[in-house]
């Protein structure tokens, strides 16, 4: 049990060095933790790490799909639909049933149904490893969106298959309309789970005063979703997406500059160590898989090979495919749809295994109703492992050469010209509403020029830029006298939380007080200068 903690605080503490160290490197730091988990697995005097296969999706999925949901809408995933679609139904179906069928040909004495399960587990790109990977290369917003939409929504489909080609294997009989019904059902389940938590979630939050109990209960709102979900044959992971999202949606009517704060922080420390631990577990893993196959893994590499360029080929073949067929559609309808060639050759590359294959490769059933062995769990799972690493440790690292050989980028010219308009609105908003109380409370003009400057400054200190472009009221002299002044400020501020912090360690002054006072003035200081 020691030797568990032990190793489990090793990963998390590697979790955090790879963040640095990853930024220096130029690579994801997700690519880092598995193949720091890689190592330890080889390493002999490294325990293995034992771990439920039936909790790792619900410890890992729930805060990280959670975390990704902040950073995107409904809206998102409405202008991308007919793209998500297309890959996270109608080519995890393709993909399983292909790979299955070229698995049963590489091992004969595999069922079908046991291949496709194969193939299921295999399909889905994991949309840990896409946000973890993708969505730190300065990548267009669209085709974040598709690759996030497609990581996410992939495994309601591949997870009703892979169940159904389990049961097929462990029970011998097999229902197309049931699976077919087992999909809309799952469908139907998750969204009316995710709908409920969600709805009931914003409802509370609501009556919540205090930004740390908000952000605890977003925390538990999406492992209840997916529990819940898990329990009732619906889709997890489509369940906490589905409350993830709502909630986010609904933060803007009750969420204050306290809740963004406090939230902000805590969701991106927790999605930091969270995804850390998750590749570096897939790494750990391989132990696992190793110890399984025995003495003769290495008869196991020419059907892991031949699995592998079948995902691989036919994900290239199928983004080529209908880009070519919907191209002019999208075009027409000014859908942002990756349609490039060099767009599509990115969001190939980008197709990575992760998390959930591992998850459902380890979850194979070690026999079948009649006690007999599942037929090929060892080489499934050495299969399953083999594609994992491959899209992580190879195609994780020679993405960011990829996206420089093709040129993508997201286009920071049309971004800051929607950020400075948005900063347009952000002000004459401000402007309209303080003309509104002015003349409701009757202000002095001097009051009210004295306020409306005092808007204007602000805004030069959050984005000069745009003050300059849009306000068109902040000279060269009055930005470099605000930022005189708040340079000041935050001398003279700091000398009072050096002093705050020196009242700690006296006698007879309760440590909390002084974090109260330290609290209010680190929020004045985000204030500005007075």
């Amino acid at each position: 049990m020691h030797n568990q903690l032990e190793l489990i605080f090793l990963v998390l503490f590697a979790t955090i060095l790879a963040q640095p160290l990853g930024k220096r490197l130029g690579q994801a730091p997700a690519v880092l933790m598995t193949a720091f988990g890689v190592v330890l697995a080889l390493i002999p005097a490294v325990p293995e790490i034992h771990i439920d296969p039936d909790l790792i999706l619900p410890l890992v999925l729930p805060p990280l799909l959670y975390a990704a949901a902040r950073r995107t809408s409904w809206r998102q995933f409405a202008d991308n639909w007919g793209a998500i679609s297309l890959r996270a139904v109608v080519l995890v179906i393709v993909t399983a049933g292909v790979v299955g069928w070229v698995f049963h040909s590489w091992y004969p004495s595999i069922p079908i149904a046991a291949a496709i399960a194969l193939g299921a587990l295999v399909s889905p790109p994991d949309p840990v490893a896409v946000s973890a990977l993708a969505g730190k290369l300065g990548l267009p917003r669209r085709l974040v969106s598709v690759l996030e939409g497609e990581g996410l929504f992939n495994d309601v489909t591949a997870i009703v298959i892979y169940t159904a080609a389990i049961n097929a294997t462990v029970t011998g009989a097999f229902s197309t309309w049931g699976t077919l019904r087992d999909f809309l059902l799952s469908a139907v389940v998750a969204v009316v789970v995710g709908l409920l938590f969600g709805w009931s979630g914003s409802k509370i939050m609501r009556r919540l005063d205090e930004a740390p109990w908000q952000v605890a209960l977003g925390l538990l709102l999406p492992f209840a979703a997916y529990g819940v979900a898990e329990a009732r044959d619906g889709s997890a992971v489509l369940a906490v997406l589905v409350c993830s999202l709502y909630l986010t949606d609904a933060a803007t009517d009750f969420s204050d500059s306290d809740y963004r704060l406090v939230g902000d922080s805590f969701w991106e420390i927790t999605e930091m160590l969270v995804t850390g631990f998750a590749f570096g577990l897939i790494g750990l893993e391989l132990s696992t898989v190793l110890r399984d196959a025995g003495p003769d893994w290495p008869g196991y590499l020419g059907g892991a090979a031949v699995v592998i360029a079948v995902v691989v080929i036919l994900r290239l073949l199928w983004l080529l495919g209908t880009t070519a067929i919907f191209q002019s559609w999208w075009r027409h309808r000014d859908v942002d749809e990756p349609y490039t060639w060099r767009e599509t050759i990115v969001t190939w590359w980008a197709g990575m295994r992760g998390v959930a294959t591992v998850a459902l490769a380890l979850a194979v059933p070690f026999t079948t109703d009649n006690g007999e062995p599942f037929p090929g769990r060892t080489e499934i799972l050495f299969t399953a492992f083999a594609v994992v690493l491959f899209t992580l440790l190879l195609q994780g690292p020679t993405l960011p050469a990829v996206v420089r050989a093709t040129g993508v980028h997201a286009d920071t010219e049309q971004e800051r010209a929607i950020e400075l308009r948005l900063w347009g609105r952000v002000l004459n908003a401000e402007l309209a509403r303080l003309k509104e109380v002015a003349t409701d409370e009757q202000l002095p003009d001097d009051v009210y020029e004295r306020l409306r400057d005092g808007l204007e400054r602000r805004l030069a200190q959050a984005d000069p830029e745009a003050a300059d472009r849009n306000a068109k009221v902040t000279t060269d002299r009055t930005l470099a006298f605000t930022k005189r002044m708040r340079a000041i400020t935050n001398d003279v501020l700091e000398a009072g939380r050096t002093e705050a912090l020196a009242a700690r360690r006296e006698p007879g002054i309760p440590p909390d007080v002084v974090d109260r006072v330290m609290r209010r003035l680190d929020l004045r200081t985000n204030a500005g200068p007075p």
